[in-house]
């Protein structure tokens, strides 16, 4: 009887415990700023990103920051050390300070099922982003089912970035960490294209 090979990702998420009062909704390009201020590296190596920190719901500006927040960087495993040796680190966004505590890695796992928040796209044309979706994990040899979300924007250097959100679906486990480690599409700095396990495909 064979035994199913043992999958290794090439890639971990480094998780900081966040400490801070508020963050700017699209506080995405201020926090890829300070944090590739902090450590240039990050933005040397074409698999980082930099997942999107989870706000308190609401309209209110700035947004109310958790206790629970964490900070996520997505980053080749040979890259994780340096992040690791950090034992504490202030950073400014904005006027406000947030303190990332001591991290700890956590691994990439292959679920068959997993979603990004933001995907890039060139435009608000859902057919277009999708082709070019379709293109891209051709690429990397990804089938399975896909299904686009949410539109959504932010805000890139003044000027408006287009998203959606996007589930993939019955991926193979090889196919699952190569999603995550390459993600889709520009701006993994700014938390586009990074893909998280989710339990069911109900979520777009």
């Amino acid at each position: 009887m064979s035994l199913n090979p043992v999958l290794e990702s090439t890639s971990v998420d480094v998780v900081f415990p966040l400490e801070g009062a508020f963050l700017p909704r699209d506080h995405a390009q201020v926090l890829k700023d300070a944090l590739c201020h902090q450590w240039p590296f990050l933005e040397q190596e074409s698999q980082v990103g930099i997942h999107a920190v989870k706000l308190v719901s609401g309209c209110d500006e700035p947004a109310l920051l958790s206790r629970r927040t964490k900070l996520l960087l997505r980053v080749p495993t040979q890259l994780a050390a340096e992040l690791m040796a950090t034992q504490g680190v202030d950073v400014q966004l904005q006027g406000q300070t947030l303190h990332l505590g001591q991290p700890h890695t956590r691994e990439l796992q292959p679920h068959a099922t997993l979603y990004a928040y933001q995907v890039a796209a060139s435009s608000a044309d859902e057919m277009a982003f999708m082709a070019d979706v379709t293109r891209e994990l051709a690429s990397l040899e990804i089938a399975g089912e896909r299904v686009c979300g949410k539109h959504q924007h932010m805000t890139l250097s003044g000027a408006v970035l287009n998203t959606f959100s996007l589930m993939l679906h019955n991926l193979r486990p090889e196919q699952s960490l190569r999603v995550q480690e390459h993600g889709i599409g520009p701006h993994r700095l700014l938390g586009c294209g990074l893909f998280i396990p989710h339990k069911s495909a109900a979520a777009v």
